[in-house]
């Protein structure tokens, strides 16, 4: 008996319903053991991506805080076993003299150096910012200083900075102002140990406000600029406030890297860097650590320095990120 078979489109007949597709096993999810090897592989692939740094970070991260957490409460010498002492390394800084001027110094270099670091970093950005002759090569000249060596600047400006043959004292002079002692005294060297950092992160920040700029719609100059506005009210009603989170992540930064000032300061002293000075006019609290960790050989005290330090770091970040939710308020209101 013959049957009418209905033809498709291309003159081909359907497939039956229960007829097993023709399609190659690759086209279609993976059966059995195959299908949870690829379930597996789709949920563990991103865990094992980023597996490396957290176990990076455990290692040379959480690890060596946890310890130096324990120290901080033993009494510790190297070579001899380590003895509980409680709070007592915080005791003993709390009434340590030297461990408040290291604090106060700390506090002044971080300001000296990093407000006019940042303000020099923004009018160099929005100055780059603008069309002008050889951009590209001022961009790169200000980063300069960043791919210095800490050790090569230092030593470069204590030749500056030298009271006997120095050259800023030898400028000072033609304009009557003489005998100024760079290293002995308190705030002059304070001032020259900022310069070094000023000189060195100010090109990186300026980088970093430049990136922000270029960012903000042109519109808001055009718009601006219809209104008679000029480029510094441009700068001020426009460019800052659209930059306000890149301020305050180079104010965070800039704090943090302060607080941990170190190397400066110890080449500028020379044989007495670790100290800060004859007078410890300028040892910061990284320095102040190292003198009780590795000239003292007190690791238990240094490491309660390095607690207090991140403790001081937290509370101060706790302070910028409530005035950066403050701000956002007052904008969205």
């Amino acid at each position: 008996m013959a049957t009418s078979v209905r033809a498709t489109a291309d003159g081909y007949p359907p497939p039956a319903k229960n007829a097993p597709s023709s399609s190659p096993p690759g086209d279609g999810p993976p059966q059995g053991w195959r299908q949870k090897l690829y379930r597996f592989d789709t949920k563990a692939s991103p865990y094992a991506y980023i597996a490396p740094f957290f176990l990076t970070f455990a290692a040379f991260g959480l690890f060596p805080l946890i310890y130096t957490g324990w120290l901080s409460l033993h009494q510790v010498e190297l070579g001899a076993p380590a003895h509980w002492v409680g709070f007592k390394n915080y005791t003993r800084l709390w009434d340590s003299s030297f461990f408040w001027t290291a604090l106060r110094n700390t506090f002044t270099l971080g300001v000296i150096s990093t407000v006019p670091q940042l303000m020099m970093a923004l009018g160099l950005a929005h100055l780059l910012n603008y069309k002008m002759r050889g951009r590209s090569f001022f961009r790169v000249a200000i980063l300069a200083p960043y791919a210095t060596s800490i050790a090569a600047a230092s030593l470069v400006f204590v030749v500056l900075f030298n009271p006997d043959y120095g050259m800023i004292n030898q400028m000072l002079g033609h304009l009557g102002v003489h005998g100024i002692n760079w290293e002995t005294s308190k705030w002059p060297s304070q001032i020259a140990i900022s310069a070094i950092v000023t000189w060195r992160w100010t090109g990186y920040n300026a980088l970093i406000y430049l990136a922000a700029m270029q960012a903000v719609p042109g519109d808001l100059y055009e718009a601006a600029a219809l209104d008679g506005a000029s480029r510094w009210r441009q700068f001020i009603s426009v460019t800052i406030p659209s930059i306000r989170p890149t301020i305050f992540f180079t104010i965070i930064v800039s704090t943090i890297g302060a607080t941990q000032l170190f190397g400066e300061p110890l080449i500028y002293g020379g044989g007495v860097g670790v100290s800060g000075g004859s007078a410890h006019q300028y040892q910061t609290l990284s320095l102040y650590m190292y003198e009780k960790g590795w000239t003292n050989n007190e690791l238990g005290q240094a490491s309660a320095v390095a607690w207090v330090m991140l403790l001081i770091l937290l509370l101060i970040g706790a302070v910028q990120l409530l005035v950066m939710r403050a701000n956002r308020r007052k904008v969205k209101g």
